[in-house]
Formats: structure tokens, sequence, C-alpha cells
């Protein structure tokens, strides 16, 4: 994929750029290594005012840099402002929390004395320069639940982002520097997948973040593997969203669309296969496909579209092909399932509901990125459970039941990162996020998102001559 902006609404190709050459590349290593030496040793409170000033300067350019996103990669522009928003939320978050987060862990006195220590604690350390290689779906997003808490711990960024988000990209070094962060704290580096291997084999990169497809994750994790590197891995999703009988259907309802259109169904964490007990199925199916079916698709910057174009031509084919193979083999097409006539140009697609899915099918298996969605009738809660886990994928789910007992059977069984009852997944600075499986591992966001890129380091004090400590 080549390094440009391309207007997904109409496929013009609005700007291209070079990748970085290799003696521009260890420069910015470079740099990255020497601003870890100066920076790791700021105190919380310099770290806080620094990621407070680039929070301000983010809600200051909120307009901006969603119109920026939406023309990128296709969101409509209110969803592109909440993103821009959240992200400001995110680092006020972690510049007020992270000192608590971080702070030393004391063992029980007991336990200190059983060490044959006087005094004992657990300090937690920044690792250095992380890699983070970061995906187009949540251009901002994405990128700021790695740097609020990598920057606060300590760490320094380098952004490998997606390709077809290049001003997104330059645009975060650019905010970073404007707030004042000291040189080389947070660089982009404007380079295609290939150069990837070479910059985490390279000695002064010590950990990597990847989030995207599990191709890729596959590939970041055996290079970091190779060179012993610390990684945390965020990769696809098919999350399953359950409706019990004991639900509020009609909010069940109007949440599930939601759930399953969001960012024009381009989430690793939107629902994707409705799994609806029997007795509500046929209401759930109808009401549903109908909310599917009158949502308004188009032009992303226009303030009344509710979905608009896949971000790629290519991610455009990839989910036509998952609907044609289960069209082929059964499947049954409630609404949608083709591009839309009035949208000739650009990689629209319309809201697809299938029902009639069965295990053989691809869309079964795989990640449908886009507006679609399948539907599965349960017969039990066993049936429900089976059916949700019946993926290699374990990102989060969503579970619609008022029934305690129910919920509790959920919690135990789900094969997930998350379980959401009676809502929809969304992510928290808050709550951990990640997820098992073929999702990936470790965890993003809340102190176990900050921990993950830092030396929980044993600080062991014996007794000295004369009984000191």
């Amino acid at each position: 994929m080549p390094i440009a902006t391309v207007n997904p609404a109409n496929g013009e190709t609005i700007k291209r750029f070079d990748a970085l050459g290799p003696e521009e590349t260890e420069r910015r290593l470079a740099a990255a290594d020497a601003a870890f030496r100066q920076y790791r040793t700021t105190g919380f409170a310099e770290r806080a005012r620094l990621l407070e000033r680039a929070a301000g300067l983010l809600d200051d350019d909120r307009e901006d840099i969603a119109r920026t996103m939406t023309t990128e990669m296709g969101k409509p522009l209110a969803a592109a402002r909440a993103e821009a928003a959240k992200c400001a939320k995110a680092m006020r978050w972690y510049a007020a929390h992270a000192e608590e987060l971080l702070a030393d862990e004391l063992p029980p006195e007991t336990d200190v004395r059983d060490a044959g220590a006087v005094r004992a604690r657990v300090h937690y350390r920044p690792l250095g320069v992380i890699l983070a290689v970061m995906p187009w779906n949540f251009p901002l997003w994405q990128v700021m639940r790695f740097a609020a808490p990598a920057l606060m711990a300590g760490n320094v960024g380098l952004l490998k982002h997606a390709s077809n988000v290049p001003q997104t990209a330059l645009y975060l070094e650019d905010l970073f520097r404007r707030a004042d962060y000291p040189q080389g704290c947070f660089q982009t580096l404007l380079v295609g997948s290939g150069a990837v291997e070479a910059v985490l084999r390279d000695g002064r990169v010590a950990a990597a973040t990847l989030t995207g497809s599990e191709p890729a994750g596959r590939a970041v994790a055996a290079v970091a593997g190779d060179e012993v590197k610390k990684t945390v891995l965020e990769l696809g999703g098919s999350d399953p969203y359950i409706v019990m009988p004991s639900a509020d259907i009609a909010r069940a309802i109007r949440t599930a669309v939601t759930a399953r259109v969001q960012n024009n169904g381009q989430s690793c964490i939107a629902a994707k296969r409705f799994i609806v007990h029997a007795d509500v199925y046929d209401t759930f199916a109808e009401r549903f496909t109908a909310l599917m079916a009158g949502l308004t698709v188009g032009d992303p910057m226009d303030e009344t579209t509710d979905v608009g174009p896949l971000a790629t031509e290519r991610g455009r084919a990839d989910l036509e092909e998952l609907v044609d193979d289960a069209v082929r083999q059964g499947a049954t097409v409630l609404c949608g399932g083709r591009r839309p006539e009035e949208q000739p140009r650009g990689w629209f697609y319309e809201p697809t509901v299938l029902a009639d899915v069965t295990p053989g099918m691809r869309i079964h298996r795989e990640e449908a990125f886009g507006p679609v969605a399948t539907l599965y009738r349960a017969d039990s809660i066993d049936d429900a459970v089976g059916i949700a886990n019946d993926t290699p994928f374990g990102l989060s789910s969503n579970v619609w039941t008022r029934d305690e007992d129910e919920q509790h059977r959920f919690v135990r069984d789900m094969e997930a990162g998350g379980v959401f009852f009676n809502g929809m997944t969304a992510s928290h600075p808050a709550l951990p996020f990640g997820g098992v499986k073929r999702s990936g591992y470790g965890r993003e966001l809340s102190g176990h998102g900050i921990r993950e890129f830092c030396n929980a380091t044993t600080v062991w004090y014996g007794a000295e001559p004369g009984g000191g400590a």
C-alpha cells in the first residue's frame, strides 16, 4: 500500500508521501534513544504537565483533526469528533492517575522478613523506546491508548501508522512537539510494513505494541520473540452479542444496530455475531433488520450520514467475498448484501443482515470488517455459550440478560477479554482492554496497560552491620 491519503468516499488520491529512507530512520532511532535517557528521569508532575498540555491542544484541534480522519478513512464526522474528545479524556486520566498506578508496592512485613530483608518493595521503571504499529480504523484513539500511558511511565514512542492515514500520523508527532515534549519523545515513522522488522530488531527498541490483523500480529510477534522483546498484541475480533428472553428487547435491538455499524462496522470490538434465544429470535430479527435497512449510507462529512464508506477498496472486496461465500452456501440475506446503487463512487457497502449462517461458511470463522451482521438462533443458554465461543477470536462479548444466574454463567464461561451486560462493548481508560485466543495478548489501558511496558524491579534491603537497614 502506498503512503497516501485516498478519500474512500470517492476514491480520489489527495496527497502522497515518500517513505523515510534508511538514513532518516536511523536519525529518528538515535533521537528516540537519546530522548529516553533524559526523559526517563523526569518526575510524574512534569510528565503530567506535558500530557495535560497536549490534551488541551487536541481539544483546540478537534474539528480539524476530525476532518482529517474522516477524509483519510471515512468514519462519520461526528464519530471522528468523538474520537478526538475521547483521546483528550484518556490523556487527562493518565496524567491524573499514573503516579498512583505506578506507586511502589510494599509486600507484607511478614513476607519481607521471611525473604531475609528488613525492607523490600517493587518499583516500576520504564523500558525505553516502544515501537507502536497501529491501524487505520481509529487512527487517533488506537495510538493514544498506547502513547498516553507509555509517556506517563517514562517511555518514549516510535509510531509506524497505517499507510492510508499518513496525515493523522504526522499530526500526532506534531501534537506532542507543540506540547513541548523533549525532542525525540514521540516520532512518526512514515515507512512501509516491510521496514518494521529492521526497526524492531534494532537494539535501541525495547518493546513493541501492535493493533491490527492476525497476520500482522504473527509477523511482529515472531520477530520480537526472536529478539526476546516484550510485545502487546490486540488483533481481530468476532464479538458475540447474545440476547436472552429476560432482556429489555427494545433496548437490545437499538443498541445492536449501533454496536454493529459503529465506525462503519470497522471495529475489532464491534458486535458481529448476534446470537438470539429462540423465544425472542423472530422479534429481534424483524426489528433489527428494519433498523439496519433504514440507516443512511453516504458522505461521511454529511452530519446526517449513519454509515460512511469502508476505508479501503480491498477491505470492501474482502467483505463482499465473505458475504458471497455465505450466500452460495445457503445464508439468507435479510437486508443489504450489495454496493448501494446511489453511491457509485467510493467504497460503500450496504448495512447487511445474514441469517441461516452455518459453521462451514467463512463468515462464521473470519472477521467481517464492515457493516455486516450474522444472526444465530440459540435454543438454550448452553447453545448460546457454545455458539459464542465457536470462534478463533476472543476480544470482547455483549450479553443481554437481567437474570443474575445467567450473568454468573456468562462471566464464568465466555472466552473473551470482556463481558459487557445490557450494553455494548466500549473501551475506557480505567478498564483493561485486550483479548484471548487469536485476538492477542497483553492489555491496554488502566493500570494493567501502563505497567505492560515497565520493568517491575524488586528492591531488597538486607540488614547492615550493626543492625541498621
